[in-house]
């Protein structure tokens, strides 16, 4: 495969319906999520431990399904996994869309619960994809891209979310998300990729995957972990990661809501995603140019530290004004971070077990962040307050930072030399 210019990505079919699932199923998420909370909000504001309960299902399931999605993802067709994963997501959207009309929170809870399960099955085979159709040059670029599209979500979600929510309702909001899960299967199924990229271990039978099978498999991504220290140390990090995402998916929601705007939460929190994604794309925009003059674990570190001071910066403030500039300022320093992982891990990940790993990943973060949460809605606001969870989170990141400077430069140095000594020898 030949190298590409830095935007030669989007003439690369495959990559562009990739990149165009990724896109389209993101928005409908962030729609139909923001729009819930609202929703939430509103009906049960003297309840926050709904709204802190409703995330969980998002992080939770990932735990029951964690040994199995990275299999599938090398085991069987990637292709056909992604757009599976996409439109079941759909069809218990509609169900989800029945369960919040008849306004039943347990029968909500569990079609939240197993959406998640579903589309949990879709980040892997994606991932594994884009490996597989792109340059190991472009790996950055595409992070980049990737990180660009979340932040634009960041930046508009939460208003689209308010508006589908107050002009078409819960309703509305919620069949968007589903027609957004079902043109995303529709781009993933448009692909046409070698069989090598959608099946790079050969053909496999759903009968051929027994328990055993998949066991010894999960095995395998677990063996390849620990005998890679570089991969193992930034896998340990992953989890610390989890707990500041489980902060801050309802972070927002209730810093606004709960200390500095009660009465103007909604737009208080417009403005706050609105800040958060034009910074984060602004980092990610700065991160694809600084990846070339630095090395990126000296991104990454630079940017988490940077990221905790801050964080913890932003619990002492007293308005809405110095915390805007402080959220803006974390968001500048996020996007390098992400950028830096996401270009990063396919260069010292084997294609074969991209699956397997992310497999690995997922629910370790999962667990930190569904265990925040659950912390969070048996604390809060009786235990702690909005500033502790701040705190909580900035602390976390500092710890990561520390970490990763002690192991990330000695083990990075040490692959480079094995990979200049494969080149010789092979030379």
């Amino acid at each position: 495969m030949e190298k590409k210019s830095t935007l030669g990505v989007f003439r690369n079919d495959n990559y562009r319906r990739l990149f165009s699932a990724t896109l389209t199923s993101q928005m409908g998420r962030e729609i139909g999520m923001s729009a819930f909370a609202f929703y939430l909000l509103e009906r049960f504001g003297a309840q926050p431990i709904y709204t802190t309960l409703t995330q969980m299902m998002y992080s939770l399931p990932t735990l029951f399904v964690f040994f199995i999605v990275g299999v599938v993802a090398d085991r069987m067709d990637r292709q056909r996994i992604a757009a599976n994963s996409d439109w079941i997501s759909a069809a218990l959207s509609l169900t989800f869309l029945g369960a919040v009309t008849l306004g039943w929170m347990p029968l909500i809870f569990a079609i939240l619960f197993l959406r998640s399960a579903v589309s949990n099955f879709f980040a892997p085979a994606e991932a594994a994809m884009v490996q597989g159709v792109l340059h190991k040059d472009e790996y950055t670029t595409a992070a980049g891209l990737n990180q660009m599209v979340m932040s634009v979500f960041m930046l508009f979600g939460t208003a689209l979310g308010l508006f589908f929510y107050r002009f078409v309702g819960i309703q509305g909001a919620i069949l968007v998300d589903a027609l957004a899960f079902m043109i995303s299967g529709w781009f993933i199924r448009t692909c046409k990729m070698r069989e090598q990229v959608r099946c790079p271990n050969g053909k496999t039978t759903w009968r051929e995957l027994n328990f055993g099978n998949v066991l010894s498999d999960f095995k395998a991504g677990m063996i390849y972990i620990l005998q890679n220290k570089l991969l193992l140390s930034i896998i340990l990090g992953f989890f610390l990661f989890g707990i500041v995402n489980g902060g801050f998916s309802v972070l927002f929601m209730y810093v606004t809501k709960y200390k500095l705007d009660p009465i103007n939460y909604e737009n208080s929190m417009v403005v706050l995603s609105m800040l958060f994604g034009i910074s984060i794309m602004a980092g990610s925009v700065f991160a694809t140019f600084l990846a070339k003059k630095v090395k990126l674990y000296q991104m990454l570190i630079g940017g988490i530290l940077l990221a905790g001071a801050l964080i913890v910066f932003a619990g002492f403030t007293p308005s809405k004004f110095t915390l805007y500039i402080l959220v803006f300022c974390i968001g500048l320093t996020l996007g390098p971070i992400n950028v830096a992982i996401g270009g990063w891990m396919p260069q010292i990940v084997s294609p074969k077990l991209m699956g397997r790993v992310q497999g690995w990943i997922n629910p370790l973060m999962m667990l930190a962040q569904t265990t925040t949460l659950g912390i969070i809605a048996v604390t809060f606001p009786r235990f702690i307050n909005v500033d502790m969870i701040f705190y909580g989170m900035g602390t976390v990141m500092l710890i990561v930072a520390v970490f990763y400077i002690s192991v990330l430069p000695k083990l990075e140095t040490r692959r480079q030399q094995q990979l200049e000594h494969l080149g010789a020898v092979s030379g």
